[in-house]
């Protein structure tokens, strides 16, 4: 019956409350959207950021050398020896350090040479077959696998750069001997293999002269084999370094940048300062989302009161057929409350949409997709709105059970 009167009162007016429940979906929206992508792009990055301390490649762009060597959603700054990365592996300050080369695709996957190492780094296990041994022997990852339908045992040719509509290597196929679990890092991304396929690939453009200067060039087509240029020096794309003591980071990215031809970037420090220039335009659309949700409260308010006068007749009658002061009360607040309720579930629905965009963006260009689990930070949002369809309605509330019955009744 409470159920029903409620009911009634809020489709009486509708546009009134499809207003405020309009503004509410929106606000709760916009703020789940935010919580939603920013906690699940924060765990993305400290996930694949694992034991990696520094990273040295090729002078450039810091965060671009972080976002290429870390990540894998941008170009590289270039090449670097891989004798002068080696002795930097030598020092004492380091406890690891895993060589990175890359330069070919597939389907717009990045075919990355490496050793095993950087599959223990992220704990990568096989769902089948075995890990790569010799050169052209390649281990995929989960999403890899599932979007492409390469599975063990089948042979590709790789794509030079980055894009699906470059010059295809048909000299040489790639063969896959396993296919990794999914693990939620980059490791799903990647198709992985030894730094001897790439430098076999890539003649001219992992081998240089000692005088040559070792950039990374996505318009170089003319390759030879590793094997024709033994009077030159191996190149690699990035080193990936992990420190054995904290006090490392306050010496070694600062002598390798002032005294080598290679530079030193600190990926937590990059992500952070990318991080608070995202931050601008979070912490803003999260005051327009707020400023909305104070609107949507400002509505329900209004639209209870206005229709307070309406039915002040409706509940004096109710007062004289024995219904308490109490539950004139309660049924003004449940109605907030519903609204306030309503408004969250549309709200929530809405940002799950809006994620499902975001994922048609993220893996095109980025290889990433947002999950559309729960996040803790949604409780406290539920509450809120909750708290505010409840606070919007305890006023209105208040003086319908305060109603003086005989004159209400004589004025109707």
């Amino acid at each position: 019956m409470i159920l029903k009167l409620i009911y009634r009162n809020l489709v009486h007016k509708p546009l009134n409350a499809l207003l405020s429940l309009a503004l509410l979906t929106l606000s709760v929206a916009i703020i789940s959207l935010l919580m939603v992508s920013g906690r699940q792009v924060q765990n993305k990055l400290a996930n694949d950021l694992r034991d990696v301390d520094m990273v040295v490649g090729a002078k450039g762009s810091p965060l671009q050398l972080v976002l290429s060597s870390v990540y894998h959603i941008d170009a590289p700054t270039g090449n670097i020896p891989k004798d002068e990365a080696d002795k930097l592996a030598t020092n004492p300050m380091v406890e690891k350090a895993i060589p990175l080369s890359y330069g070919d695709s597939y389907k717009g996957y990045r075919i990355l040479g490496t050793t095993q190492q950087y599959l223990g780094m992220y704990s990568g296990s096989l769902a089948n077959g075995t890990v790569f041994k010799k050169s052209m022997e390649v281990v995929i990852g989960a999403s890899v696998a599932n979007r492409t339908g390469l599975k063990t045992g089948d042979s590709f040719f790789s794509t030079h750069g980055e894009e699906e509509k470059g010059h295809r290597h048909e000299e040489s196929q790639y063969v896959v001997t396993g296919v990794l679990r999914k693990s939620g890092s980059v490791l799903d991304q990647l198709i992985i293999t030894s730094l001897e396929s790439v430098w076999d690939i890539h003649g001219d453009i992992h081998l240089a002269g000692k005088e040559e200067a070792a950039h990374y060039n996505e318009d170089e087509t003319t390759e030879t084999s590793a094997g024709e240029h033994p009077d030159r020096e191996r190149q690699i794309t990035a080193m990936l370094v992990k420190f054995r003591s904290p006090m490392a980071i306050m010496m070694l990215p600062r002598s390798i940048n002032e005294q080598t031809s290679l530079q030193a970037a600190i990926p937590s420090l990059e992500i952070n300062r990318l991080l608070n220039l995202m931050g601008i335009g979070i912490a803003t659309l999260q005051g327009v989302a707020v400023a909305i949700m104070l609107i949507a409260a400002l509505s329900v308010f209004v639209s209870l009161f206005n229709r307070l006068k309406e039915r002040q007749f409706e509940h004096a009658l109710m007062r004289t057929m024995g219904t308490s002061r109490r539950v004139i009360f309660f049924l003004l607040v449940a109605e907030g409350l519903v609204l306030s309720i309503a408004g969250f579930a549309a709200g929530i629905l809405l940002s799950r949409f809006g994620l499902w965009l975001l994922n048609k963006v993220a893996e095109a260009d980025f290889r990433f997709s947002f999950g559309y689990g729960w996040v803790i930070e949604e409780g406290w949002l539920l509450s809120i709105t909750v708290l505010i369809g409840i606070l919007a309605a305890v006023i209105p509330g208040c003086k319908a059970s305060k109603l003086n019955i005989a004159k209400t009744l004589s004025d109707g």
